[in-house]
């Protein structure tokens, strides 16, 4: 999820702290009879991943010592391929990233979104999906490209960088929101007409909440020309999201990416995606730019993001 609120980093490396220390981390507390194999991924502990994680149905949610939601599972289905028993921190979007960049956890996952910067702290696997740009409009009304937006009441999440790109919208009018409750409320009160949030949030919604009458759109990314006169409208284009992991963890980054991509060739990708009721030819198909992204920063020259149909 493109999420960059501000929160306050120090505490959420306290928190991560805690977590940790109240969770332990000896060697104790690893699994018997570990492979070699496993033993040469490098997790902190042989035989367990430990993940940071924020709970943010339906991309990622604990429950007991288990992760779910569409990246729980992907990562549950890699895990059980590499022979790591999982475990679970919980934290806040802060402490996801501290937590990788310091190397207290393994791994963290949850619809993080590549960049550059972050690249320069971590590590990325290769895509597990892709987020298309999804808007929660009121049922009869269909709005498909930037120019469809123009005067009109739209809504997102403070801090979301979805506020970035619908100041850039000439005539319309920012509502900004605590949480995603405050999105859907109004937007089904008629006093919103687009609400930018995660597609499988909104997915999620109108299942859950069919008394709003809402249906879930796909916005026509802005061209590289609209992008180039208005920066902003970047955000209103697909994202990359991927699994984060410290820079020293290159093995288990390369053996986590490789059973990403075959997760694409054999259907299991698209099969969880489904589950959450995405659309698999918005989520596991790229947009031109993530290989020119990641090509030459951490990909080689001739790298080929994972797609279905190929």
């Amino acid at each position: 999820m493109i999420r960059t609120r501000s929160l306050a980093g120090g505490l959420s490396v306290m928190l991560l702290m805690l977590t940790v220390t109240a969770c332990g981390s000896g060697e104790d507390d690893a699994p018997k009879n570990v492979s070699a194999e496993t033993a040469a991924l490098g997790t902190l502990t042989p035989g367990v991943i430990k993940v940071a994680v924020q709970p943010y149905a339906p991309y990622t949610s604990v429950e007991g010592d288990k992760i779910v939601g569409l990246d729980g599972d992907i990562l549950t289905y890699v895990s059980e391929k590499l022979g790591l028993e999982i475990e679970p921190q919980v934290t806040d979007f802060a402490g996801m990233l501290a937590g990788v960049q310091s190397r207290r956890v393994d791994i963290t996952i949850g619809g993080v979104a590549w960049s550059a910067d972050r690249q320069k702290q971590g590590l990325f696997t290769d895509p597990p999906y892709y987020s298309p740009p999804a808007m929660a409009v009121r049922s009869g009304k269909t709005y498909k490209t930037v120019d469809d937006l123009k005067g009109l009441e739209l809504g997102t999440v403070e801090g979301y960088v979805w506020v970035k790109s619908i100041q850039a919208v000439p005539d319309a009018k920012l509502h900004a929101y605590p949480d995603a409750n405050g999105v859907f409320d109004d937007l089904g009160a008629g006093r919103v007409d687009v609400g930018f949030l995660d597609p499988l949030i909104i997915i999620a919604a109108q299942k859950e909440r069919p008394d709003l009458k809402i249906d879930t759109q796909y916005l026509t990314p802005p061209t590289a020309a609209e992008v180039e006169a208005k920066p902003d409208y970047q955000y209103f284009q697909p994202y990359q999201t991927g699994f984060y992991l410290p820079q020293k963890a290159t093995k288990l980054e390369k053996a986590i990416s490789a059973e990403i991509d075959a997760m694409y060739q054999n259907g299991e990708m698209e099969k969880l995606v489904k589950k959450y009721g995405g659309d698999p030819e918005q989520f596991l198909k790229p947009a031109a730019d993530v290989a020119t992204a990641r090509r030459g920063v951490d990909r080689p020259q001739d790298w080929t993001p994972p797609s279905i149909g190929e």
